[in-house]
C-alpha cells in the first residue's frame, strides 16, 4: 500500500474521530454563541475531512488495480461515515435541536440516545482504522528498515569485492612487471650469447688462418 495513502488515511482517521468527540459535546450545548462556535469549528472540519477524502481518492486511482478495489471500497465506508457526521452537524444547527417539545420527550431522548450510540460506533471504527493504519505504518517501517540493512550489506559485499579486485589487480601489475623484467633479461643474456658466438667464430677462424699459415711455411720454405 503507498506510504502517501496511509498518512492521509492517519490524518483522516484522527480527525473524523476529534469530529465526532465535538460533535457529542455541542449536541449538548444550549443554543447560543458557544454552540454555534462549536458548529462552526466542526464544519471547518469536516471540510478539511472533505479534502483528505479527496486525497485518498486520487491517490488510489494511481496504485495498481488490485490495490486500488480495496482502497476504493474503504474510501465508500469513510465517505458514508462523513456524510452521515455532516447530517448530525446540520442538525446542530435547526434552532431548539436540543429542546425538544415536551410531547416528543421520549421519542427525542430515545433519538438522542441512538445518536450517541450511533456517535460511539463511528467513532469506535475510528479508531480501530487508525489503529490498523499505525500496524501499516509500523510495518512498512519495518519493512524500509529490513530493506536499509539489506542495502548496506550488500554496499559492505561491493565494497569487499572491489577490494579484492583491487588487491588481485595489483598483484596482476606486480607480475607484469616481473615479466617485462624477465624479458629484459633474457633479451639481453640473447643478445650477449649472440656476441659470444661471433667473438668465439672469429677466434676460431683467426686460428684456422694462422694454422694454414704455418703449414704454408712449414711445406713450402
Amino acid at each position: 500500500m503507498s506510504l502517501v495513502y496511509e498518512g492521509y488515511e492517519r490524518q483522516y482517521c484522527e480527525l473524523s474521530a476529534n469530529l465526532s468527540r465535538k460533535c457529542n459535546s455541542a449536541a449538548v450545548l444550549p443554543d447560543g454563541e458557544k454552540k454555534k462556535q462549536e458548529v462552526s469549528v466542526i464544519q471547518a472540519g469536516l471540510d478539511d475531512a472533505d479534502v483528505l477524502i479527496r486525497k485518498m481518492d486520487l491517490e488510489a486511482r494511481s496504485l495498481q488495480p488490485s490495490v486500488k478495489a480495496t482502497l476504493l471500497a474503504k474510501l465508500r465506508e469513510y465517505k458514508s461515515d462523513l456524510n452521515k457526521l455532516k447530517r448530525e452537524v446540520k442538525k446542530l444547527t435547526m434552532p431548539n435541536s436540543n429542546q425538544p417539545a415536551h410531547e416528543d420527550l421520549e421519542s427525542g431522548m430515545a433519538g438522542a440516545h441512538e445518536a450517541n450510540a450511533n456517535q460511539r460506533d463511528r467513532l469506535t471504527m475510528s479508531t480501530e482504522r487508525l489503529n490498523q493504519s499505525s500496524d501499516r505504518i509500523r510495518e512498512s517501517r519495518r519493512t524500509a528498515l529490513e530493506t536499509e540493512e539489506l542495502g548496506v550489506s550488500i554496499l559492505e559485499d561491493l565494497q569487499q569485492q572491489r577490494e579484492t579486485l583491487l588487491h588481485s589487480h595489483k598483484k596482476l601489475y606486480d607480475v607484469d612487471s616481473a615479466i617485462d623484467r624477465s624479458k629484459k633479461v633474457l633479451t639481453s643474456m640473447s643478445r650477449r650469447i649472440s656476441r659470444n658466438k661471433w667473438i668465439i667464430g672469429a677466434i676460431i677462424a683467426a686460428l684456422i688462418l694462422a694454422i694454414i699459415v704455418v703449414m704454408y711455411f712449414k711445406f713450402f720454405h
